[in-house]
């Protein structure tokens, strides 16, 4: 019924056998009444086979189905935010918590562990210990071989977290609370996926999403040549693939689907944590599945999984002079000369609008895939990964010409960002009229610039023939100290769940780039099945490699080109290793593991001071009001409340809240919370207000909705406080009760 591999039809029986032979025996009842019938077990057998066979043309095979979540929300104070590498953009709050959302597929022989994040990307030492601890719990069953950890790629959320300098250079260094908090948070997930596994059905479907999304390096995209171009409609990847998950009554318990769009719908202005339009989608999804249930409590889990969306931006008005309201020059993203000045917008009138608008599309096309999905998932579960050391692969570009990648290196256009966040300084995409030394050689009130000032080397000749035509503004290959800068050894990895192949990548493929990627393991899969095979991109995937542009985009060197780290040959390289994992699947061959990574857990430094100490004004203690709520309110005003406070990072409430809003109900006399800080509605806001005393305070705010019942309400605030002998303490506050009512 699910059409196995070729030449795997008798491994594909013996898979199959041995699960309805554990449902066969299941239970006792099952027992006496094959005694009562006076059949073998081979008859019950060949009955129930002949029942799961009809029924797989409908549902397709059983699985045995897991899935979990947690909080993974990181310090939401005075942390440097990962994704526009923006020195100024610190957390000062939350508007959206982050979570990591598990899904566990197992056949009876073989199981995958999936997992969705919202972070900026994966990061290789969180990968290596997630991976590590759950060999020490759960013995071979998830491995480096098994597991995804793929990232939505928000760049709202706090920094410090990856083990290489370049991408911790902006936070400071290494924040171990950033790290721990997703490590506990994937793991804490997992388990959940792993004790709730039940058997299942799996239904896929997929569609096209419109004015969602648009491609920000459009002149790059025209240089990949006229008749691949001319296969596709768009310049961006507009295919929504979606798997829905039930239990063996049809209930839904869990949607993952793959669309790329990047999530920088919160630009870089923003200060508040946020999973950005992909986390916002996310929590419309299991608010419709899980009714009443708190956001990450509910036991549907939905998650919205990034694809190939390295050129592609939510930004769909596009970029425009700020100055002059004029569209920005296309080749290099400036404005009268100036990158600063360019930036893209919208959908929305502000960024928070703009995030609400494109996670809704993505909700609602999501749905309707889901509410529509009948296509059933059948046949194995299988996986192939192997470690590659990707700064000295050889490419075959013919039948004669062979070509290396390169050890890692970041172009000048790197440094001019994109329209989505622009650089700081005055780079031009596709440009390498800069002067470095210049730039670099003078001291800056800036902490990270008088750092790579300091560390910055002169890239070898070696380095500069092979990465050519780019212009190198970092060669982060033969940057030692303090230690590695980007990663030379990656992760590559295919999982397949019946007849669909997730392509786990660890960087960001452009629209592109996906493509080429999908098409050669398509058609490798092709070749070895008879099954009607799918592809997806998972993007950044178990590490992060900054990006990989195709070679005709490369030599354009805008944003993406300048940061594919690899060399011009990094894509080519890329489909050789995806089309040999492709082969083992089709085979069943096991590839060597590769070159292992390091972790450098231990080597890691960080200049971010800790909380000194806590105070609170003269007076007053922690929790006292300062700015109190008025009396009355109608729907869609916005209530405001401030707090004397503790620092955040005094205690991060995980799986909990800094903020409640909560009705007064008149039957019981009790009140009922009915909206944290990780909801859409509440904005938990922080701010200091004297470094030298320790003040601070925190306002918690509530837009209220059009569809708040009237009545008695209150905010409140929870916290934890630090004192100079060092003791947290925790403390609570409360608004004075006010009304809502229509007026």
């Amino acid at each position: 019924a699910d059409r196995p591999l070729d030449g795997k039809k008798e491994q594909w029986c013996t898979r199959n056998q041995i699960r309805f032979h554990a449902e066969c025996k299941s239970t006792e009842k099952q027992s006496k009444i094959r005694k009562m019938m006076g059949l073998t077990e081979k008859t019950v057998f060949c009955i129930i086979a002949t029942v799961f066979y009809f029924a797989f043309a409908e549902c397709g095979n059983v699985y045995k189905i897991g899935v979990g979540i947690a909080d993974i929300t990181g310090p939401a104070a005075e942390i440097n935010m990962m994704g526009y590498a923006q020195l100024t953009q610190r957390t000062a709050g939350i508007h959206l918590r982050q979570f990591s959302r598990a899904f566990v597929v197992d056949d009876g022989v073989s199981r995958i562990l999936f997992i969705s994040i919202d972070a900026g990307m994966t990061s290789q030492l969180i990968y290596l210990e997630v991976t590590k601890a759950l060999k020490e719990k759960y013995g071979g069953l998830y491995t480096e071989k098994n597991v995804c950890i793929t990232s939505t790629h928000t760049h709202s959320g706090p920094g410090g977290f990856l083990q290489y300098a370049l991408y911790i250079v902006t936070s400071q260094g290494f924040i171990r609370q950033s790290y721990q908090s997703i490590l506990d948070g994937i793991l804490k997930s997992v388990e959940m996926a792993h004790k709730n596994i039940q058997p299942g059905y799996i239904f896929w479907n997929e569609g096209d999403l419109y004015n969602t999304s648009i491609n920000r390096s459009p002149t790059s995209y025209l240089n990949n040549p006229r008749e691949e171009r001319a296969n596709y409609a768009t310049n961006v990847d507009t295919n929504m693939f979606l798997l829905k998950f039930t239990d063996l009554n049809r209930k839904p318990i869990g949607m993952i689907n793959w669309f790329a769009v990047h999530c920088t719908s919160m630009n870089n202005t923003n200060y508040l944590i946020s999973s950005d339009n992909k986390g916002y989608a996310s929590i419309l999804f299991e608010q419709k599945m899980n009714g009443k249930s708190f956001l990450g409590k509910g036991p549907f889990v939905a998650a919205f999984a990034q694809a190939n969306e390295g050129d592609v931006s939510p930004n769909t008005k596009g970029p425009r002079c700020i100055d002059t309201g004029l569209p920005c020059d296309a080749n290099t993203s400036t404005c009268n000369g100036q990158n600063e000045k360019c930036i893209a917008f919208g959908p929305g009138k502000d960024m928070f609008e703009s995030t609400k608008i494109i996670g809704l599309r993505q909700y609602e096309k999501a749905l309707e895939l889901f509410e529509s999905a009948t296509n059933p998932i059948s046949g194995p579960i299988g996986y192939a990964h192997q470690y590659v050391d990707m700064s000295s692969q050889t490419v075959k570009i013919n039948a004669t010409t062979n070509a290396t990648t390169c050890k890692p290196a970041m172009g000048y256009s790197f440094g001019a960002g994109t329209t989505d966040g622009p650089g700081g300084f005055d780079f031009k995409q596709g440009s390498d009229d800069v002067d470095v030394e210049a730039l670099f050689g003078t001291k800056s009130d800036s902490l990270f610039w008088n750092l790579v000032r300091d560390l910055i080397t002169t890239p070898s000749e070696e380095m500069k023939n092979c990465q050519k035509p780019k212009p190198i503004l970092l060669p982060t290959g033969e940057m030692k100290f303090p230690y590695a800068w980007q990663p030379f050894i990656v992760p590559t990895q295919i999982l397949r769940i019946g007849q669909l192949a997730i392509v786990a990548v660890p960087a960001e493929f452009t629209t592109m780039s996906g493509r080429r990627t999908r098409n050669a393991v398509q058609k490798i899969l092709d070749k070895c099945s008879k099954t009607q095979n799918k592809v997806v991109i998972a993007g950044l995937s178990n590490t992060y490699s900054s990006y990989v542009a195709t070679y005709e985009e490369y030599q354009v060197q805008r944003y993406e080109g300048a940061s594919t780290i690899y060399g011009q040959h990094t894509l080519q390289a890329y489909i050789q290793e995806y089309e040999k994992l492709a082969q083992s699947l089709c085979t069943g061959n096991t590839l060597p593991d590769g070159p292992v990574p390091d972790s450098m857990l231990d080597k890691q430094i960080s200049l971010q001071p800790g909380v000194i100490f806590d105070s609170a004004y003269f007076g007053k203690t922690f929790g006292d009001v300062t700015k109190d709520a008025k009396d009355r309110y109608s729907p869609g005003s916005t209530v405001s409340v401030s707090f004397v406070s503790g620092h955040p990072r005094n205690y991060l409430m995980l799986e909990e809240t800094f903020m409640t809003v909560e009705k007064f109900d008149s039957a019981n006399g009790n009140w009922t919370v009915i909206a944290t800080d990780a909801d859409w509605e509440t904005k938990f806001q922080w701010r200091r207000t004297n470094m030298v005393l320790g003040h601070s305070e925190a306002t918690a705010n509530w837009e209220i909705p059009e569809d708040a019942q009237p009545g008695r309400y209150r905010i409140r605030h929870f916290g934890y406080s630090k004192s100079i002998f060092q003791k947290v303490s925790p403390y609570k506050g409360s608004s004075k009760t006010f009304v809502v009512k229509k007026l």
